[in-house]
């Protein structure tokens, strides 16, 4: 079945920011959690790393949605972040 979603904005931010983490498209990420509140997909029986790791209670799930984060330092043009941390003073 085909059918168009209107997402607030902050669902939508959120939802794009998880599939480019995961690699998982949209609409298979709404799928999967379409069927887990449906009782479709068993959540004793985790499928993906993240939900095993749930399971086994290694990671605990978030405190507070997705949010867009400001960098709080920002590299000299032409210093990677490999450069800051291959330095001679430290021990």
């Amino acid at each position: 079945m085909a059918m168009n979603l209107r997402l607030p904005a902050d669902v939508e931010t959120a939802l794009r920011a998880e599939a480019e983490r995961t690699g998982r498209s949209q609409q298979e990420i709404v799928r999967d959690a379409l069927g887990r509140r449906l009782h479709l997909i068993d959540h004793e029986d985790p499928s993906g790393d993240r939900e095993r790791a749930r399971a086994a209670q290694v990671v605990q799930p978030a405190r507070v949605p997705y949010r867009r984060v400001k960098p709080r330092i920002r590299l000299p043009k032409g210093t990677s972040s490999l450069d800051a941390l291959d330095r001679g003073d430290r021990f």
